[in-house]
């Protein structure tokens, strides 16, 4: 006979809600079985370096009961959303055992949804790069292979949800660190639309607007619907998106009209595809056929090296940037033995630019975001692999002393992700594809500045044309 952990380990977010407002289970048994699995797996992958088991069972006797998602465990990623009283690290031993002093306002909103904080998930240092191997708190693991990288910088959170602890785990996005990881770990990963998500009360303009706030999830409608319960400006943000023209719940309730969609098999710099994300993209491009859609081979075109380059300048001022704020609020002096190599390295970069060489980035990765964007003139989505390569061995993507050579080896293992970021558009990555050898590979859909509504309804239909929730992975807490 299955356990009650077991059992609602197996559901997506929305139908544990469900079950918790028909009194057919309570929130403490949910939070208890998820504890459970929790402990079952994470020494297997360690996705979750801070658990909040204690601090969860007092929110569940709070809870408002009207929420959407009533009682159902939630994960928060250790990195950007702070939560006052809990150990935040951003993967850092700088930080040491720092404690905020006040919510971030995703994470009232987190709790204004009803979920509850199991715990805070492994992030590399200062969600930098694309995978989850951070010196202080050792690799995440891939529940499908635990040679694999999780993928970064939501790593923590992906392994989590993919081994069924959690149905969805906060993340965030500056490069792809949402989509890498659903991509290696077989989730639902969205980027939204710059300002979809406030960076509030500590952050605005993060890195000139490219780290975007949300989650991964196993189900479109739990992405829907949490991004109806978290988006929406406050008062004093620099971006808001466009409103939407009805929730997102009831968006994956209707039927995408025919899309024009331009599909990539080759990556905007040049480098080969791995044969495997080549045929994931075919056959997504295949499958959007038969669906009723119009598909063709296009791109758009612009200077993909530019665009690389200056936004490359623009994240080595961010970590610049990030390590400075974090010396003046903690009112330490930096000292490169508290950080690893590639950070540091990446950070002397950013402090031997200009204020000048920043604005000079900005202006010429906004020119080729320009002429980029003319190809949403004509097609609704580009549909291209999340990655250049499946998920890769652990150790794979580590700092060999050239960090100039560690950044071209993460394009080649990222080489779409991080447009939309530059773009402020939203994007998608969608589990349909799996290799030969067992492991997701994600395909990516992006939308014209605004279009999650779009995003949700395609990625509706394909996962009732092609539905992935009944994979499990090696490595599984039911």
């Amino acid at each position: 006979m299955t356990s009650i952990a077991e059992q609602t380990g197996r559901l997506d977010a929305t139908e544990l809600s469900r079950l918790v407002k028909n009194k057919e289970v309570s929130e403490q048994e949910l939070l208890e079985g998820t504890i459970e699995r929790l402990e079952k797996v994470n020494g297997k992958i360690n996705a979750v370096i801070t658990p909040m088991y204690e601090e969860a069972r007092i929110q569940a006797d709070r809870n408002p009961v009207d929420s959407v998602f009533l009682g159902v465990p939630f994960l928060i990623k250790d990195f950007l959303a702070e939560i006052k009283g809990v150990r935040f690290t951003e993967g850092s031993a700088f930080l040491g055992e720092y404690v905020p002093g006040e919510d971030s306002e995703l994470i009232a909103r987190f709790r204004n949804a009803g979920l509850l904080f199991v715990g805070k998930t492994n992030t590399p240092e200062f969600a930098i790069g694309a995978t989850t191997e951070p010196a202080r708190f050792g690799a995440t693991r891939n529940p499908w292979d635990t040679n694999l990288t999780s993928g970064g910088s939501s790593g923590g959170s992906a392994a989590a949800v993919a081994a069924r602890v959690v149905p969805m785990a906060h993340g965030n996005d500056a490069a792809g660190s949402i989509r890498i990881p659903a991509s290696c770990c077989g989730l639902v990963g969205l980027k939204p639309s710059r300002g979809r998500v406030s960076l509030g009360p500590l952050y605005g303009d993060v890195f000139g607007g490219i780290i975007c706030e949300f989650a991964l999830t196993r189900s479109v409608r739990d992405t829907a619907s949490l991004l109806d319960a978290v988006s929406g400006p406050v008062a004093g943000d620099p971006y808001s998106a466009p409103a939407p023209v009805r929730p997102y719940a009831e968006e994956i309730a209707r039927e995408p009209k025919t899309l024009r969609i331009g599909f990539s098999a080759t990556t905007p710099l040049g480098d080969d595809l791995h044969p495997d994300c080549e045929e994931a993209v075919r056959d997504a491009a295949k499958l959007c056929e038969t669906l009723g859609h119009e598909v063709e081979e296009r791109a758009p075109e612009y200077n993909a090296m530019r665009l690389w380059n200056n936004l490359t300048t623009i994240l080595a001022s961010g970590v610049s940037w990030t390590m400075q704020d974090w010396s003046r609020r903690l009112a330490q002096p930096l000292k490169q033995e508290f950080f690893e190599p590639f950070v540091w390295a990446f950070s002397e970069r950013g402090r031997s630019l200009s204020s000048t060489d920043y604005l000079l980035a900005v202006q010429d990765v906004q020119a080729e975001v320009r002429n980029y964007s003319r190809f949403f003139e004509t097609f609704d989505l580009w549909l291209t692999p999340t990655l250049g390569q499946p998920p890769v061995p652990l150790g794979t993507l580590s700092y060999d002393g050239d960090p100039v050579d560690l950044r071209r080896r993460t394009a080649r293992f990222s080489p779409f992700t991080y447009i939309a970021n530059a773009t402020g558009q939203p994007a998608i990555s969608l589990p349909l594809y799996w290799s030969r050898a067992g492991v997701p590979i994600g395909v990516h859909f992006t939308a014209r500045t605004g279009g999650e509504s779009t995003l949700l309804r395609i990625a509706a239909q394909l996962e009732q044309a092609r539905p992935w929730v009944n994979r499990l992975p090696s490595v599984c807490a039911v």
